[in-house]
C-alpha cells in the first residue's frame, strides 16, 4: 500500500521535515506504487468500447448536431431538447464521458467572483439536485456535503467575503468562520495556521457518469438521438452565394448527417474537430490530476475543502478523500490521441508532491493514510482560464462549448443553457461575453475574444494556458495584470510613453496606458513561467514588483499617483494615449441603410457630425456603446479618409471590446445581405486624446483650425493638421471635461504626441491613463461596457432612453423589445451611488435597500473630485413591482463590502457636473 508520507519523501525528500525521512521502499525514480482508478463505483466504460458499429444508425438530418458525449455535449444536448429542438444529435466517438469528463472530481462550489458565473452555476445544481431527478426519476450523483473554503491570511479571507457579500444577492448561503468554529465543523482539520474561513452549505459534488447518463435519458425522452461509437471525420463546409462559409454536413465512418449547425463539446479533442471546419481552436491539453486515499475514520460527511493558499482541495469521497489541485508546472499533453478513451496517465509525483504537502498540513491524518488510487487524465486549458463558447464563423454555424478548465461539470448546466439558447435565438439570455469566441468569416479577421494573431499563435496561447493554470488558486485582486503572452500588439506610443514610466495594462493583446509612475521606466519582460521548466525566474523585475504593491483590497499604494492623473485633467489638462481604441468604417451604397438598423441613435446626419450610440441584440440587450460620425469619400490611400461608393461612417470603439463589436456588425451584414462593406484600420491609426478645461488653449497652438464653441462644437469632427500632419479632430470627451480626440495615422502619432506635450509643458499637461480614466468617467456618469452596460441590459435600464431614435419612425435592431419594455415598465434600474466613507470598492458588494438586498454593483471606483467612493448597480423591487424614479429616490441604502455595510447616498443624475456644462466649455 502506498501511503501520503511516502509520496512525500519519494517526490522531494530533502525538502521534508524530520519525521517524514525514515527509510522507505520508494525513491523519487519509481515513486510510490498506486494503481491507475477512478473513485466511482459506476462508470460508463466497457470491455470493447469504441469498437464495432454505432450504438444506433444515423439520420440523414439534424437541425443539430452536438460532438462530443462528456459534460458539456450532454448538457447541451438536453437543453436544446428541452428548449424544443426535435432534431438534435450527440455523436460521441466512443462512449459517453470517456474522454475527460469520466475522471473529473466533480466539484461544484456555489461562489465565483462574477456575478455570470454564480448563475451559471446554480443552473448546474438546480438541473442535477432537482430538474433531473423530478423528470427520470433517476439520482444523478448529486451529495450535498457543504464547501469550506481555507483562509491563511487576511487578503484570502477578505477575497472570500467579497464572494459572501455578493452570495447575499443570489440568495446563496454562506458563513465567514473563524478557526475555533471551522475545527467544530471539521475535527480532522488543523487550524494552527488559519486566518479564517468561509463555509457554504448547499455546495457539493457530482458524479460523472450518474450526471451524464440521466442526462441522456432525458434528452432522449424529449427527442434526441445519441450516437455512440461514432468519430467523425469531416466537417462539410459551403460558402453562400455571399461569399459566407457556412456548416452544410457532418461525415463519419458510419455516414453523413447533413446539417446546418456543429457543436464542439469534443473537449482536449476540440482543436481538432475544429480543424476539420477550418476554424481556430485556442486550448491546450494538461494532464490534472488528483489522489484518493484509504478509508479516514472521522472524515464521514465532512464538507469538501479548498485551500487556495496551499494550490490543493480536499473532495469527500463516501469514507475517504480525493486531493488534487493546481501546480506551477503542469504537465503539457504535446501530442493529443484520437484514441485515447477511459484513459489515465501515469501520476509525476514530482510534480504533484506539493499538493500532498499542504494536504497533510490541512489534515493531518493524512500522513498515515493510505492512498488507494491515482487519477492524472487529460483536461482543456484556455489562454484566459474561461471556457470557450459561441459560435466561430469563419465558419457560420459551428459552435464551440470546450476548453473549460477542469470546470465542465460545475459550468456545464448553465453553460449548456446558454449555448442552447444561442443555437436557437441567435444569442445567449445571460451575458455571455467572457466566453464567447465568435470569429468572422475568414481567419484574417478577429474573434470577440482574442485577436486572429494571437488565436493561432501557439506561444502566446501556451504561456497564457500556463499562467492562467498556475494561478488559478490565486487570489483575484481588482487591479491584476497577466505577465504571460505580452507585447503582442504595440501602439505607435508605446515606446515614447514606457520611458515616461508608464505602467502598462493588457487587453485583447494590446498593451495599453494603466498609469504612469514616477520612478521610471518599468517594461514588461518576456514569460519566465513562474521559474517552472527550468527557467530562470526574473530578478528585481519593476513591473512585477508595481503589480505585487496593488495586491489589495485596501486602496492601492498608486492610489495618489491615480490621483493627481485626475485632478490634473479636472483642474487643468491630461493627455490619454487610446491608441487601442477599434476603429472601423462602414461604407458602401447601402451603409446608411445598415448604420440605421444597426444603431439605436440617429446617425444618418449630415458629414461633420458624431452621435454616441448604442446597437443592440434582438431582445433589445445592449450589445455596444460606441460614436458613430458621418464621413466624406477621401483619398483610397488614406486611413482617415478612405475612398468609397455611397455613404460612410467612422466607428470608434473601446479597444477591449473591438472585436465584439466586428463580429456583431458583420454578423448583421451577413444576415441582411446588404451592399455595404466594414473596414478594419485599427492598426493604421493611432488616437489621443486631450481632455480639461486648458485643453481649448493648448490645442489651439497645435491645430491648424478654430476650436471655439462656435466653428468646432461638441460633437463634431473635422479633418484638420497639427505639426505638420493631416489628423481627423472629435470634440468628445469620455471623462466629463471639454476636450478633444485626435486620430492620426500610426507614423505621425509620435511627432503630433511631442507638439501636444511641448505646447501643454508650461500649462501644467500631465500623461494620463487608463485607470485614471476609470475614475473619472464613473464620476461623470460614463457608462462602461462590459460593467455597468452588457448584453443582458437595456438602454431604459441602463439611463440611456436618449440614445434611442423612439421619436422617430426609423426601425431599429431591439427596437420592439424597447418599445415592449418601455410600456411594461422597468423592473430594474441602473443606479448610481456614493458612500461618505471613503472605503474601497470594486464591483460585487451587495446593495441593501431599506433592509433588504436589491442588487449588486456592477462597478466602482474612487471620484476625487467629489472625494467619495463612488458605485454603480442595478436594483429591483423586492415586491416584484416597477423600479421607478421615485422607488429609488425613497429608499435607505447601504453596500456591503466584504461582510459590513456602509451607509449610501443614490442619485438619479451625475454627482458631478449634472448639467454637463464643462464638456461643452462652461466652467
Amino acid at each position: 500500500m502506498s501511503y501520503v508520507s511516502c509520496a512525500l519523501r519519494a517526490a522531494a525528500p530533502r525538502c521534508l521535515p524530520a519525521p517524514w525521512r525514515s527509510p522507505r521502499p520508494f525513491s523519487s525514480a519509481t515513486g510510490p506504487t498506486a494503481k491507475k482508478s477512478v473513485p466511482y463505483q459506476k462508470t460508463l466504460k466497457e470491455e470493447g468500447s469504441g469498437t464495432g458499429e454505432p450504438s444506433r444508425p444515423l439520420p440523414p438530418s439534424a437541425e443539430v448536431v452536438v460532438v462530443g458525449g462528456g459534460s458539456l455535449g450532454c448538457q447541451t444536448t438536453y437543453h436544446l431538447a428541452k428548449q424544443g429542438v426535435t432534431s438534435v444529435v450527440l455523436l460521441e466517438r466512443d462512449r459517453l464521458t470517456s474522454g475527460t469528463t469520466w475522471h473529473t472530481a466533480g466539484l461544484l462550489w456555489q461562489l465565483r467572483p462574477s456575478d455570470v458565473e454564480v448563475e451559471l452555476l446554480a443552473h448546474t445544481r438546480d438541473v442535477v439536485s432537482r430538474e433531473l431527478p423530478a423528470e427520470t426519476g433517476l439520482h444523478t450523483g448529486w451529495v450535498e456535503n457543504g464547501g469550506l473554503f481555507i483562509a491563511s491570511n487576511k487578503q484570502r479571507l477578505d477575497e472570500y467575503k467579497r464572494l459572501m457579500s455578493l452570495g447575499k444577492a443570489y440568495g446563496v448561503e454562506s458563513y465567514v468562520l473563524t478557526p475555533s468554529q471551522t475545527k467544530d465543523l471539521y475535527p480532522l482539520m488543523n487550524i494552527d495556521d488559519l486566518y479564517g474561513t468561509l463555509y457554504v452549505p448547499k455546495d457539493g459534488t457530482m458524479d460523472p457518469a450518474g450526471t451524464c447518463s440521466t442526462l441522456a435519458r432525458a434528452a432522449t425522452a424529449r427527442g434526441a438521438t445519441i450516437i455512440e461509437n461514432c468519430p467523425v471525420t469531416g466537417i462539410q463546409v459551403r460558402a453562400d452565394n455571399f461569399g459566407v462559409k457556412r456548416v452544410y454536413a457532418v461525415e463519419t465512418a458510419h455516414g453523413t448527417i447533413q446539417t446546418p449547425c456543429v457543436v464542439n463539446c469534443a473537449g482536449v479533442w476540440a482543436r481538432a474537430l475544429g480543424r476539420l471546419a477550418g476554424v481556430h481552436v485556442p486550448l491546450v491539453g494538461m494532464h490534472h490530476a488528483y489522489v484518493v486515499t484509504e478509508r479516514i475514520e472521522g472524515i464521514q460527511n465532512m464538507p469538501n475543502v479548498r485551500d487556495h493558499d496551499a494550490s490543493v482541495y480536499l473532495r469527500l469521497q463516501g469514507d475517504a478523500l480525493s486531493v488534487g489541485g493546481y501546480e506551477s508546472n503542469p504537465i503539457f499533453w504535446e501530442e493529443v490521441s484520437e484514441k485515447f478513451a477511459f484513459g489515465l496517465f501515469d501520476l509525476d509525483w514530482d510534480v504533484f508532491m506539493q499538493h500532498i504537502e499542504g494536504a497533510v498540513n490541512r489534515v493531518p491524518v493524512l500522513e498515515k493514510t493510505g492512498i488507494k488510487s491515482t487519477v492524472c487524465g487529460p483536461e482543456s486549458f484556455t489562454a484566459d482560464h474561461k471556457p470557450l463558447m459561441g459560435e466561430a464563423p469563419e465558419v457560420r454555424g459551428f459552435f464551440l462549448g470546450c476548453g473549460f478548465n477542469s470546470a465542465g461539470m460545475m459550468l456545464g448546466g448553465g453553460c449548456g443553457r446558454e449555448l442552447a439558447h444561442w443555437i436557437i435565438h441567435g444569442r445567449p439570455e445571460k451575458d455571455m461575453y467572457g466566453y464567447d469566441i465568435r470569429q468572422v468569416a475568414s481567419v484574417s479577421l478577429p474573434s470577440r475574444r482574442f485577436h486572429h494573431s494571437l488565436t493561432d499563435n501557439n506561444r502566446w496561447i501556451r504561456e497564457r494556458s500556463h499562467e492562467s493554470y498556475a494561478k488559478n488558486y490565486s487570489v483575484v485582486f481588482p487591479h491584476d495584470e497577466p505577465l504571460a503572452g505580452r507585447n503582442v500588439r504595440k501602439d505607435p506610443l508605446h515606446e515614447e510613453l514606457l520611458r515616461q514610466g508608464c505602467v502598462f495594462q493588457e487587453r485583447h493583446g494590446w498593451e495599453r496606458p494603466g498609469w504612469f509612475s514616477p520612478r521610471g521606466a518599468a517594461p514588461v519582460l518576456d514569460y519566465d513561467y513562474y521559474g517552472a521548466y527550468g527557467q530562470e525566474r526574473h530578478r528585481d523585475y519593476t513591473y512585477n514588483r508595481l503589480l505585487g504593491d496593488e495586491y489589495t483590497f485596501d486602496f492601492p499604494p498608486h492610489h495618489d499617483i491615480i490621483k493627481n492623473e485626475c485632478l490634473t485633467c479636472r483642474n487643468a489638462l491630461a493627455l490619454f494615449d487610446m491608441s487601442y481604441f477599434g476603429k472601423f468604417y462602414l461604407v458602401g451604397p447601402e451603409a446608411t441603410k445598415a448604420a440605421n438598423w444597426l444603431f439605436t441613435a440617429d446617425v444618418s446626419k449630415a458629414p461633420g457630425s458624431t452621435v454616441y450610440t448604442c446597437m443592440l441584440n434582438k431582445r433589445g440587450g445592449v450589445e455596444s456603446d460606441l460614436t458613430v460620425s458621418r464621413i466624406s469619400p477621401g483619398d483610397p490611400a488614406s486611413p482617415l479618409a478612405p475612398a468609397f461608393e455611397g455613404d460612410g461612417y467612422y466607428l470608434a470603439i473601446g479597444g477591449a471590446v473591438a472585436q465584439h463589436n466586428w463580429s456583431h456588425i458583420t454578423a448583421v451584414l451577413q444576415d441582411m445581405k446588404l451592399q455595404c462593406k466594414l473596414l478594419d484600420c485599427s492598426e493604421e491609426l493611432g488616437m489621443m486624446s486631450i481632455q480639461g478645461p486648458l485643453s481649448r488653449v493648448v490645442l489651439q497652438e497645435v491645430l491648424d483650425t478654430d476650436l471655439s464653441n462656435e466653428a468646432f462644437p461638441f460633437s463634431t469632427h473635422k479633418l484638420t493638421t497639427a505639426a505638420g500632419c493631416t489628423v481627423r479632430a472629435m470634440r468628445l470627451s469620455f471623462v466629463g471635461e471639454m476636450g478633444w480626440e485626435l486620430h492620426v495615422p500610426k507614423a505621425d502619432c509620435v511627432k503630433v504626441y511631442q507638439a501636444v506635450m511641448q505646447a501643454g509643458a508650461r500649462h501644467g499637461i500631465t500623461n494620463a491613463g487608463y485607470r485614471a480614466i476609470d475614475s473619472l468617467s464613473i464620476e461623470k456618469g460614463y457608462r462602461h461596457w462590459h460593467a455597468d452596460l452588457r448584453p443582458d441590459d437595456t438602454p431604459l435600464e441602463a439611463g440611456l432612453a436618449f440614445t434611442c431614435k423612439l421619436k422617430s419612425s426609423i426601425p431599429f435592431l431591439g427596437r420592439e423589445a424597447v418599445e415592449a419594455q418601455k410600456a411594461k415598465g422597468i423592473f430594474r434600474r441602473l443606479v448610481c451611488f456614493t458612500t461618505e466613507e471613503k472605503v474601497p470598492m470594486f464591483g460585487l458588494e451587495a446593495v441593501w435597500r431599506d433592509g433588504k438586498v436589491v442588487g449588486h454593483i456592477r462597478r466602482a471606483d474612487f471620484g476625487f473630485a467629489i472625494d467619495k467612493t463612488i458605485a454603480y448597480g442595478y436594483i429591483r423591487d423586492p415586491t416584484g413591482g416597477p423600479v421607478s424614479l421615485d422607488f429609488v429616490k425613497s429608499g435607505s441604502y447601504e453596500l456591503e463590502r466584504m461582510g459590513v455595510t456602509y451607509p449610501a447616498r443614490a442619485h438619479t443624475k451625475s454627482p458631478f457636473d449634472p448639467d454637463n456644462k464643462r464638456v461643452k466649455g462652461f466652467y
